[in-house]
């Protein structure tokens, strides 16, 4: 990144639903990871709830929390250089299942200052001046910060449409449209996201998506799985959590019905639709079942052409799919169903619009794979780093003013 290209100096603020101290990977940690290289960070956790200090009272995580809000502990942990963790000093309500729309947005409010006050007290303590504001998709908590905070520039950062999970739905589908309007600036990390934004705002910007590849571009070890090693090739397989509500069953049947000479390997953890389904009666439809994200690369490795059979909803079209960049970035051909998100990948794989058009991409993609393009797909991989991502999002608060 060019010394120019880079906002620093500056305080930023991060606001979001993932703590930092969740075990699943965070867009948001990632993010702040990268803001710390050149500029002071206060990560700030989700505050404690009511409804999570009553149902999980003796869980570590709720007792931390809670000697925190009692005064025991200190609130602000230091990370690393430049890089600070806020667990907030305050409880708030669990309110998001009330229907009336006034009763929640009055204890809406009351949750907000309590949050606020947990972080305008931390800034004060760590003397963060004129800072930025930077809301990683939390619509209800974080409504009101704007204008309880006074940030020098408030962003929202969309990396999921919300609104298409019942949690968020009700209350979201009133307040996010809102919350995007009077941010500052609106970024998101897919193309569908940022138009959705821009419908709001104009200020919404695509600003990319980082993945951390390492894994998959430095597999040490060549050897096919031992459970892979029986399926005849070619074998055309798909790596993640197999979800109904996320992938196409009656799809992934039609592939295996039209082409019964190829193998179709299915690695990852089942919900109760794909337990329940035809899926598991079909000769060449393989289930290996979860893996350790770190023998992933090597199943990848083993398959000639991998699929992406995402179903096409509201809770898929606009999130930006990591899969295909760990594919990607192994040199694998990839077909994957055509969404607005998929876009950016459309020179890297083969998108098809229908079901019927999975069987010949699938074909081609096996007749066409060769060493140059398996490079290209690398390369392109290679591009999607936080970085680059974070770059963007310097550009867009660059040109705000």
């Amino acid at each position: 990144m060019e010394q120019n290209e880079i906002i620093q100096g500056r305080d930023i603020v991060i606001v979001g639903q993932q703590p930092w101290d969740t075990e699943i990977g965070s867009n948001c940690k990632n993010i702040a990871l990268e803001f710390s290289k050149h500029n002071r960070v206060l990560y700030v956790n989700s505050p404690l709830d009511r409804f999570t200090l009553l149902k999980h009272k003796d869980e570590p995580k709720v007792q931390k929390r809670m000697a925190i809000v009692k005064g025991k502990q200190q609130g602000i942990e230091l990370i690393q250089d430049n890089l600070w963790n806020l667990y907030p000093g305050k409880i708030v309500e669990s309110i998001n299942r009330l229907k009336n729309r006034a009763l929640f947005n009055y204890l809406n409010k009351i949750n907000n200052k309590r949050f606020a006050d947990s972080i305008k007290k931390a800034t004060e303590s760590l003397g963060f001046k004129n800072f930025i504001l930077f809301n990683d998709n939390d619509i209800f908590r974080s409504y009101y910060l704007k204008e309880m905070l006074h940030p020098d520039i408030s962003i929202y950062y969309s990396r999921d449409y919300m609104l298409a999970v019942d949690y968020w739905k009700y209350h979201g589908e009133i307040l996010e449209p809102k919350l995007i309007a009077k941010s500052d600036i609106c970024m998101a990390n897919s193309t569908y996201l940022a138009n959705y934004c821009k419908q709001y705002n104009p200020r919404s910007y695509y600003v990319g998506q980082g993945c951390e590849l390492d894994m998959f571009t430095n597999l040490k070890d060549n050897s096919t799985p031992q459970d892979v090693t029986s399926i005849p090739k070619p074998i055309i397989g798909y790596v993640g959590a197999l979800q109904n509500i996320r992938l196409d069953i009656d799809l992934l049947v039609y592939i295996a019905a039209q082409r019964p000479d190829w193998n179709i390997v299915l690695v990852g953890p089942e919900d109760e639709a794909f337990k329940k389904s035809g899926l598991h009666g079909i000769k060449n439809i393989h289930f290996l079942g979860s893996k350790q994200p770190s023998e992933l690369p090597a199943y990848i490795n083993a398959f000639d052409v991998c699929l992406n059979p995402q179903i096409v909803n509201q809770v898929t079209i606009g999130n930006y799919p990591r899969k295909i960049d760990e594919y990607l970035a192994m040199g694998k051909p990839v077909v994957a169903t055509k969404t607005e998100a998929m876009s950016i990948f459309a020179d890297h794989t083969y998108l098809a619009a229908t079901k019927e058009e999975y069987p010949t991409l699938i074909d081609k993609a096996l007749k066409e794979d060769n060493a140059p393009l398996q490079q290209a797909r690398r390369a392109f991989a290679s591009s999607h780093t936080w970085e680059n991502s974070v770059k963007e999002m310097y550009k867009a608060i660059a040109n705000f003013r």
